[in-house]
């Protein structure tokens, strides 16, 4: 397995309105210590996750007795039809007291009315003769490694410190694509509009599959990141053609004051599996879209995207292909912890 390096991340930002994109807000559904992708059956996990999708997220997940789509009864997703379940780990916050505060997460730009949780993308090529096949009910992947502490070629995640931003949610800086000062670890500097991180699934930028497991040992192996830097075309050994998937936090750094920071200066923020640097932050993705619903939107070549307060902006509505729910109503979907703890309590 080949993996991205930071320029092959880049060229993916920055062709996301080149090719077809679906970009969608997933509000909260609960934080806790649960992982059933790495941790299957285990109550609590060692390190705590935020979760966003359907309602059936639980302990197991079993991809043989469960059923997501089938399951769950909401989705705190824009489309009503993605039952799907993303996580990752919890951004905390270290002042110089010692003490520790999660960090709550800020809603993306245009979709405003998000309750925190997470921005979501799926990213088909412009060629629509190119056959791209949705995942099938099973399917499962994770992004990053929990333990990782160093900087190496395998890069998943590339971080952006924002100074502030508007009503509308519009960030700023915020170039297209790589900026100059995006990192592929957490910003040392105060970052008073926020922290976003972009993690990228092993789907970018080929996007391939080897079209037999729906999962691995290592959750990875069955997918493929780019053999190359160019979008398009899949290794003998992943011939499958998948979408492209990564998805968005913008973690809310301003509400901790400079002053509180510790007296050396050191950047205080730490991912919830003791992890300071950033390098080792994980995504995990469980499959669990209605029907052929997903299968239906890539065929079409749908495009949701908004991406700026300009003109460019393809509101949900657009792919008639998908059933959209208001965000009012994704907001109040939501689950209780089923390892019942202080959220602001750090363990691992």
């Amino acid at each position: 397995m080949i993996l991205p390096t930071l320029l092959t991340l880049g060229f993916a930002a920055q062709n996301v309105i080149a090719t077809h994109t679906l970009r969608f807000a997933c509000s909260q559904l609960v934080v806790e210590r649960l992982d059933p992708l790495v941790n299957p059956g285990m109550n609590p996990s060692p390190h705590m996750h935020q979760i966003v999708g359907g309602n059936a997220f639980n302990t197991t997940m079993s991809p043989t007795s469960l059923n997501i789509a089938e399951t769950a009864s909401c989705t705190t997703c824009t489309f009503s039809e993605d039952f799907s379940n993303y996580w990752t780990a919890v951004l905390y916050f270290k002042a110089k007291n010692g003490t520790f505060k999660r960090v709550p997460q800020l809603a993306n730009q245009n979709i405003e009315t998000a309750v925190g949780g997470m921005t979501v993308y799926y990213i088909s090529p412009d060629n629509k003769t190119d056959k791209v096949t949705a995942f099938r009910p099973g399917f499962r992947m994770l992004a990053g490694t929990a333990e990782k502490r160093t900087k190496s070629e395998r890069m998943v995640n590339l971080f952006r410190c924002y100074d502030g931003y508007d009503s509308k949610m519009n960030y700023f800086p915020n170039p297209m694509g790589v900026g100059a000062n995006d990192t592929t670890e957490l910003p040392k500097k105060y970052c008073a509009g926020g922290i976003r991180v972009n993690t990228f699934f092993p789907t970018c930028c080929n996007r391939c599959w080897d079209g037999k497991n729906l999962d691995s040992p290592d959750h990875k192996s069955h997918v493929a990141y780019p053999a190359g830097q160019s979008l398009g075309g899949c290794p003998s050994t992943h011939p499958v053609q998948i979408p492209q998937v990564f998805i968005e936090t913008i973690w809310d750094t301003g509400v901790f004051p400079r002053s509180e920071w510790p007296e050396d200066g050191s950047q205080p923020f730490v991912f919830s599996q003791g992890d300071p640097t950033g390098f080792g932050h994980h995504a995990d993705y469980v499959f669990g879209w209605k029907g052929d619903s997903l299968q239906k939107a890539m065929d079409a070549r749908c495009d949701v995207y908004d991406a700026s307060p300009e003109k460019l902006v393809f509101p949900p509505e657009g792919c008639p292909q998908l059933k959209v729910q208001s965000q009012e109503v994704a907001n109040k979907c939501a689950k209780a912890q089923s390892a019942v703890e202080d959220l602001d309590v750090l363990r691992y």
